[in-house]
């Protein structure tokens, strides 16, 4: 019996041609979420600002550095502009300081390593989630006990659907916060 055409597609190239496909989507799953699940993740800044000392000993409120988290989507890595307030009369002989003054009087700013990320497909607001009532803490860790800033929780889908699902175990501070959507157009957009 001869081979058609049709029979060596359907028999050899529509099944390697799906293997192919099935392959590609889990390891792009796999990838990325090693990628988003990044707890631990603590990179050396350019300056080593401890959080410790800022938020926790002096108490400085997160939104006086982090600008715009009550109305806007992501919270401002801050800028050189926002540390001179204080240091260009504090502390201006240490050596952080110093590295900091530079960075300020030559106009570049801090290249800043992010710590913490929501994947590229999935839409994130913080000042819907500051404005509910939801401390940094409950995403961001305990950052007053931080030396140095690292990722303590993952930023995964099944992390927050859990939250959304579940917002009073799983927030450290509430003000009236209810379940959140789990619909997925609220994140996948």
């Amino acid at each position: 019996m001869k081979r058609t055409v049709l029979d060596y597609a359907l028999k050899i190239r529509l099944p390697l041609t799906l293997f192919v496909i099935a392959l590609s989507f889990v390891l792009t799953f796999y990838i990325s979420r090693a990628e988003r699940d990044s707890v631990g993740y603590k990179p050396e800044q350019p300056i080593k600002y401890s959080h410790k000392l800022h938020a926790g000993q002096m108490a400085i409120d997160c939104q006086y550095c982090h600008i715009g988290v009550t109305k806007e989507r992501q919270a401002i890595v801050p800028s050189v502009n926002i540390c001179m307030n204080c240091h260009s009369l504090a502390r201006k002989d240490k050596p952080e300081i110093i590295k900091l003054t530079k960075y300020y009087n030559d106009g570049v700013p801090i290249p800043w390593k992010r710590v913490h990320k929501v994947p590229e497909y999935a839409y994130f607001n913080h000042s819907v989630h500051v404005n509910k009532g939801i401390d940094c803490e409950s995403c961001h860790g305990n950052v007053k006990e931080m030396e140095f800033m690292e990722q303590v929780k993952p930023f995964t889908m099944t992390a927050c659907l859990d939250c959304h699902r579940h917002p009073k175990e799983n927030l450290t501070y509430l003000k009236n916060v209810n379940p959140g959507p789990e619909y997925c157009s609220a994140c996948h957009r």
